[in-house]
């Protein structure tokens, strides 16, 4: 325990850090694209959006099996292998020759970061000591939040330089990482896992990534349209099929009994419904911004900036309240911000920009909301999770927010085709309304010798 508390640090540093870095990728790159296009000349903007969809579709679909195998060979072996492959993937994006290669090496990036994502989080609940163990859970799970809204930020930046710059500068990270991880993780896994089910990780690897690819496409092929009615029907027969295995299989890739309890499956429903609003709102904002206001991209995200610097801070209000409010209602007033902020965003917001009087106040509210919601459904949902399943319960979590993501961002763009910009803020006040309703059963259930004393947060 005395090693744990001297290098929980370093510990948190090398686990957030890598995590981090996967998350900015899957939104740093939207700003490259036209850079990209000038590039690889010719591409069309149906070939160009496989950067970044093909991208969310592998990661989403190999969370979960991934996750399982981290549980099984070693967490921190999983983790330096994910973070590889993905620090090599991200120089062979730096030098593709084609947008065909981008998309391949892209994929591979994707791969990578679906490794190591689940067994970041479960090497945190295994490496660090009981009294900083909620609070890692939820500096993880904000570092995330704010590499997602940082993205339009750190990528107008780079690529001023380049765009290959938004994949070359993940390398001297990544080896940082790999250094710091191999020297201060120590190594955790199930000591009683049995082989993975190959059948149940091809099944649910196809459902997921079939279902994603329907959300991503069905904009652009039509909701009705051939190709997205084929991907969704294949997407859930495959998850209908991987239930069924999950049930009558000895070793199953999900423990039936981990979705059974009920506070880590209402928080990945609400994980579901606030990653769908985040990801829809965030992306209204960047719309609106170089849209009617005509930012450029670094000016853009530049005016983002101040939203996700509230996140760590309202992160550790969340913490310090989580001592005696039910997390399910620190959860609920998260989302219920963000949506209140969205709100004042749609009702303050005018052609001409009016920045620090319409669009900031609104944004600032949000960022807190964030603060307070996603960390707390992630720090819950881990609080719940079996010491052995650390890495295939944070890959069932991180699944519901990529699919939650691919969600909220498919919606989005079908409202705004059908609807214009200002409807798109509507989407984004909906899915929060959903997790509002959703968070309070979050909160896991006293049991009776608590029943008569404080609520149980998720500590």
């Amino acid at each position: 325990m005395q090693n744990k508390s001297q290098h929980s640090g370093a510990i948190l540093a090398a686990l957030s850090g890598a995590p981090f870095v996967a998350n900015l990728d899957l939104f740093v790159v939207n700003v490259a694209l036209d850079d990209v296009s000038a590039d690889f000349s010719g591409s069309s903007l149906a070939q160009l959006s496989w950067v970044l969809s093909g991208y969310a579709i592998v990661y989403a679909a190999l969370l979960i099996p991934a996750g399982r195998w981290a549980d099984r060979i070693g967490r921190r072996r999983a983790f330096l292998i994910g973070l590889a492959l993905f620090t090599a993937a991200s120089a062979a994006c730096a030098l593709a020759p084609s947008l065909w290669a981008l998309v391949a090496f892209r994929l591979a990036q994707a791969a990578g970061a679906a490794v190591l994502t689940p067994a970041s989080l479960g090497l945190l609940i295994a490496s660090l000591p009981d009294a900083r163990r909620a609070l890692g859970v939820r500096l993880w799970a904000a570092t995330g939040a704010a590499a997602a809204a940082l993205g339009p930020v750190i990528g107008g930046l780079l690529v001023a330089a380049s765009w290959r710059w938004v994949f070359l500068i993940n390398v001297p990270i990544g080896l940082a990482l790999l250094w710091l991880a191999a020297r201060v993780v120590p190594e955790s896994r199930d000591t009683q896992a049995t082989g993975v089910d190959p059948v149940a990780a091809v099944l649910l690897a196809i459902g997921v990534g079939a279902a994603s690819l329907a959300l991503v496409q069905g904009p652009e092929w039509g909701w009705t349209g051939s190709g997205t009615l084929a991907a969704a029907g294949v997407g859930i027969l495959a998850l209908v099929w991987f239930g069924v295995r999950t049930v009558r299989h000895r070793s199953p890739l999900i423990s039936p009994e981990l979705l059974r309890v009920p506070a880590f499956a209402w928080s990945n429903v609400t994980a579901v419904a606030f990653s769908a609003s985040f990801a829809a709102g965030l992306l209204a904002n960047i719309l609106w911004m170089q849209g009617a206001w005509e930012y450029s991209a670094l000016r853009t995200g530049l005016a983002v900036a101040p939203g996700p610097l509230l996140v760590p801070v309202f992160a550790l209000v969340g913490q310090a309240a989580s001592r005696r409010v039910p997390p399910g209602v620190i959860a609920a007033v998260g989302s219920a911000l963000w949506g209140g902020g969205a709100l004042l965003i749609l009702a303050s917001v005018h052609d001409a920009p009016n920045y620090a009087t319409g669009m900031l106040p609104g944004w600032l509210i949000a960022g807190a909301g964030v603060g307070l919601a996603l960390p707390t459904i992630l720090a819950t949902a881990a609080a719940t999770l079996p010491p052995t399943q650390g890495a295939t319960g944070s890959a069932v979590v991180n699944t519901s927010r990529q699919i939650g993501t691919v969600l909220g961002v498919a919606v989005l763009v079908a409202t705004l085709a059908a609807s214009g910009a200002t409807a798109g803020w509507w989407v984004v006040v909906a899915f929060a309304a959903v997790a509002v309703v959703a968070a309070p059963a979050m909160s896991p259930r006293p049991t009776p010798a608590q029943s008569s004393s404080q609520p149980v947060a998720a500590q």
